[in-house]
């Protein structure tokens, strides 16, 4: 099991637009319009050129109720990540939705069951912190982690290290997070680096997954990528003011 665990999962989808590998950590749209994911450079270039239609498909925004009408199409036609998503509107009380934990683990299942990797992350998590119907269970969660990482997900290599650091097994945390960084996978990266800091880590282990991180960093940019990261840091930057 270990050397399938262990295998350098397979790469990330690329953006319909602009053909890069999208990026990690929430920096990817779901449009409901057409069911595509596109990079939030992409979606960033397209409304700052005052387009607000969706930059795939040209199709008008919607309203909150106009885009729920439409996202349950989606979900009919047994859509994964548009299951996901009503999972996720759910889960926060969004998009004129009452906040229902349950009914957002419930998509969350129907959503994993089609193959959705985010889903099968979220319900991880659930998993961990003991939410909702799930209940606390981190066998269960570390099953789905698994799975998830294995497919490629980063979050969930990350999640994996956490716990097998907490076990005291340092030198397989450092594995996924080596894996996970060379995704360009930010908080792998750092703990790879506390990690050489406090001794677990040799300095050419070191060395070698930050210059693989750094790649895929470099690999993954785009003007509008870099636009929009400079948004979301100012807008964090008044949060805390």
């Amino acid at each position: 099991f270990d050397e399938a665990l262990f295998k350098q999962p397979p790469p990330r989808e690329d953006c319909p637009l602009c053909y890069l590998p999208l990026p990690v950590e929430n920096q990817s749209m779901y449009q409901v319009c057409c069911g595509k994911t596109v990079c939030a450079g992409c979606t960033y270039g397209s409304v700052a050129a005052s387009n607000f239609n969706c930059p795939f498909c040209r199709e008008p925004a919607y309203e909150d109720e106009g885009m729920i009408e439409r996202i349950k199409l989606r979900v009919a036609a047994n859509d994964a990540e548009a299951l996901h998503q009503l999972g996720c509107y759910y889960l926060v009380g969004s998009h004129g939705l009452p906040e229902d934990l349950n009914k957002a683990i419930e998509l969350y299942f129907r959503a994993m069951e089609l193959g959705s990797i985010d889903a099968r992350v979220l319900l991880a998590k659930g998993y961990l912190e003991g939410r909702g119907v799930l209940g606390k269970d981190k066998k269960k969660a570390k099953y789905h982690l698994e799975i998830a990482a294995m497919a490629g997900n980063e979050d969930a290599r990350y999640g994996l290290g956490l716990l097998e650091n907490e076990s005291g097994n340092v030198n397989r945390a450092m594995k996924h997070w080596t894996i996970a960084a060379t995704a360009g996978h930010d908080p792998s990266i750092a703990q790879i680096k506390k990690g050489f800091q406090r001794g677990h880590v040799i300095k050419d282990d070191y060395k070698k997954a930050l210059l693989a991180y750094q790649a895929y960093v470099e690999e993954t940019k785009s003007e509008n990528r870099d636009k929009y990261a400079a948004v979301v840091r100012a807008r964090e930057l008044r949060t805390k003011e």
